[in-house]
């Protein structure tokens, strides 16, 4: 891209009047506008930046009773800038067949669209008040406002998001129909950048691709390197997104990218983009809205959120959605919002950007920054000149917004829109729920053979453990005096096993947030996803059961018989099965390292206390300890299981005549059962808490446990915020 210069002054003065898309300044006329009554003496600067390629002009076309959004050279009022003296920045080069390629977008209008939030049982706090807008195929409506004024919530709203415990009132149109856009018509990018930190940027498409579009993957290949020509990614279609070892990770523009790419696979009609520019530099920022102007170039109907912009991004915008505390401050172009702010009596200053100017006026945060310089202002009279009371602009905006052209033209715009209709859109289809497993349980195991920090540096752990727990216990001999050594060792092994893997949490939060991002947008599910995540853990499970016990069984000197030494493996992976399970439905609980590991550590050092070593389960207190939680511990079922394996059918001597069995020896450190089929009973037990805690977290994906536990705590804090008001 060609070298960018600052240029904050493309703004110019005017004497033109409320501009709406009737009337509308000449060409060559962006203009900064002064307050009506004052000197009205245009203001020219000559460095405002010219775009030289052909951009769309949405304007409508009667064909038969659609509407057609006809392609022709841009607006000069809406998408181009004047020609000045400096350069103009060059868009990014795309492939010549995403430039050929065309793609049908689709008009969406929303008509009085209210979403209220449920408080103590009653939906009363409006986050959106009656909304209207809406946008055209090869434009970019922006959706603009301070924190905390509903501008994500109306853009869920639209693209048919909106979860509990939000209710929507109003209407969205979709080319005229009134319907919900169905799956692979649209493209929803969330604020945060859900991404797969150990896959390459083609690696990440290609299995975003596989689990969203059907077919083979040949017939996919072309949209994957179409979304990375699209978004300009083709110098780091081949790098790791986090970066790996001594690797630097993409930088955060080039993320943002990857997340836009991954929805753009799908070839859709709508993109929805909630803060495109979330975290990222002035420079970053221009170029990704730059490429997003191209990619609305072809025929997508862009729509996206945005708090804050500079003047070069704000001149990209086709039509912006001005909002404060829900209400609508404006709706349409953006030279007429510029108008606008004049006619109501708050002109844009010649050197300030736009939407700082905007958000100067709306933001009720201001109001203490206005405090503050007013006391200070006996010490520097600089301050002194800020001074506007954010209540009244509003309510001036909003009247002047509701009775003037621009409002009745938006009005007119929705009514055509909707009479007009047009091309009905269809699903582009699902891939199968077995492609699907089979594409997570793959994208799984390439994730744990590169997630060196979780996995492998788990493993070295849990062999280095082992090695500990066995040359500690090793050489204790056959004689009856060593079982109690045994025991001992046992109990340690398995309970140091097992909270060794909360080091593994890490890495089943990032699963968990990446599986609800995708089951947000329908490419994936609780079944698929629980299967795929199975699927792929065993092979590391198994290798983990396999290598520890081996080196534990003959460093400690247990019997060495083929079949007892199989059962000891296969008792040690059901129960770090086990354990997996439950670790995945603590992660999904909170979601947060600290809060997991903390409860983790609680209820393994609990089941280490009622496991039936540290004092034998008859022993244990009754109401609590024992039932229930000795008989939940997986701890009770491993080292009962293991240690029947050993002892159940043996004998020991004591003395020349007398003997004692096995059972009798563990007795005094550990209770066990006589029977040669107890240990099978241990193992089914461990195998059905496998299974059991795999079900709940099935329940808990299925009805959306996070998601309420998270609405909860925001209503919680959005009455807070409103009391504290």
């Amino acid at each position: 891209m060609e070298e960018i210069q600052s240029y904050s002054d493309n703004y110019r003065s005017s004497s033109s009047s409320a501009s709406s898309p009737i009337g509308r300044p000449p060409a060559g006329a962006f203009f900064y506008l002064r307050k009506p009554g004052t000197l009205r003496q245009p203001i020219s600067f000559e460095d405002s930046p010219d775009w030289d390629d052909t951009e769309i002009d949405a304007h409508l076309e009667e064909v038969g009773d659609s509407i057609h959004i006809a392609t022709a050279t841009a607006s000069p009022s809406l998408s181009k800038i004047n020609s000045g003296s400096l350069p103009s920045p060059s868009l990014p080069e795309a492939s010549t067949s995403v430039t050929a390629r065309k793609i049908a977008g689709a008009s969406i209008v929303w008509k009085e669209l209210t979403v209220t939030l449920n408080e103590k049982g009653k939906y009363s706090d409006k986050v959106v008040k009656s909304s209207n807008g809406y946008a055209l195929p090869g434009t970019l409506t922006v959706i603009m406002g301070p924190a905390r004024s509903g501008k994500s919530t109306l853009l869920r709203s639209i693209a048919g998001k909106l979860q509990d415990p939000a209710r929507m009132y109003g209407e969205v149109f979709v080319n005229g129909v009134k319907s919900c856009m169905p799956y692979g018509s649209y493209g929803y990018v969330d604020r945060d950048d859900m991404l797969i930190e150990s896959l390459t940027v083609r690696e990440m498409l290609y299995y975003s691709a596989l689990l969203q579009l059907p077919g083979f993957f040949f017939q996919k290949k072309s949209f994957i390197e179409d979304a990375i020509s699209a978004m300009s990614l083709g110098d780091f279609a081949d790098s790791l997104i986090g970066g790996h070892c001594y690797t630097k990770s993409l930088p955060s523009g080039e993320r943002r990218r990857v997340s836009i790419a991954r929805e753009l696979v799908m070839r859709p009609h709508v993109l929805f983009i909630d803060e495109p520019l979330y975290h990222l530099d002035s420079v970053s920022a221009l170029l990704l809205m730059v490429t997003l102007k191209k990619l609305a170039s072809t025929g997508c109907t862009l729509i996206f959120t945005m708090y804050q912009s500079s003047t070069e991004v704000f001149g990209l915008f086709d039509r912006i959605c001005l909002l404060s505390n829900g209400n609508t401050l404006f709706f349409g172009e953006t030279l007429a919002c510029l108008q606008h702010f004049s006619n109501a009596g708050f002109p844009c200053p010649i050197m300030q950007s736009p939407s700082d100017h905007f958000l100067r006026a709306i933001n009720t945060d201001f109001d203490r920054i206005i405090a503050m310089c007013k006391n200070l202002q006996e010490d520097n009279s600089d301050l002194s000149s800020v001074n506007m009371d954010t209540a009244v602009a509003i309510r001036t905006l909003e009247a002047t917004y509701k009775s003037s052209a621009d409002s009745a033209a938006v009005e007119s715009m929705i009514v055509k829109l909707i009479d007009k209709g047009g091309p009905y859109l269809k699903s582009k289809g699902k891939a199968s729920c077995a492609t699907r497993i089979a594409v997570l349980t793959w994208r799984s195991l390439l994730i744990m053979s590169r997630e060196w920090k979780y996995f492998w540096i788990r493993f070295v752990l849990y062999l280095l453990l082992t090695l500990s727990i066995g040359t500690i216990f090793s050489n204790s001999g056959d004689s009856l005096s060593s079982v109690t050594v045994r025991v001992a060792a046992v109990f340690s092994f398995v309970s140091f096993i097992l909270l060794l893997s909360v080091a593994g949490l890490p890495a089943h939060i990032n699963e968990i947030k990446i599986f609800t991002h995708e089951e947000s947008n329908e490419h994936s599910g609780p079944v698929v996803f629980l299967l795929g995540h199975l699927l792929s853990s065993i092979p590391f499970l198994f290798l983990v059961s396999i290598t520890t016990a081996l080196i534990f069984y003959f460093l400690v000197g247990m019997r060495n018989e083929f079949s007892l030494l199989m059962y000891f493996i296969l008792n040690v992976f059901m129960c770090l099965l086990a354990n997996e399970a439950f670790m995945m439905v603590v992660a999904l609980i909170w979601l947060e390292t600290f809060k997991c590991i903390l409860t983790l550590v609680f209820i393994h050092v609990m089941m280490m206390l009622v496991a039936g070593y540290l004092k034998i389960a008859d022993a244990l207190p009754g109401p609590v300890w024992k039932c229930p939680l000795s008989y939940v511990a997986f701890h009770t079922y491993a080292i009962e299981g293991l240690l029947e394996n050993e002892y159940v059918g043996t004998s020991f001597a004591v003395g020349q005549v007398r003997a004692i069995s096995g059972v009798q020896a563990v007795h005094a450190s550990y209770d066990i059962s006589p029977s040669r089929n107890a240990k099978w009973g241990n193992l089914l037990a461990l195998f059905l808490m496998a299974v059991g805690y795999r079900v709940l977290l099935f329940v808990l994906l299925r009805f959306n446990v996070r998601k309420n536990i998270v609405n909860c705590n925001f209503c919680c804090l959005k009455m807070n915020t409103t009391k504290s008001r």
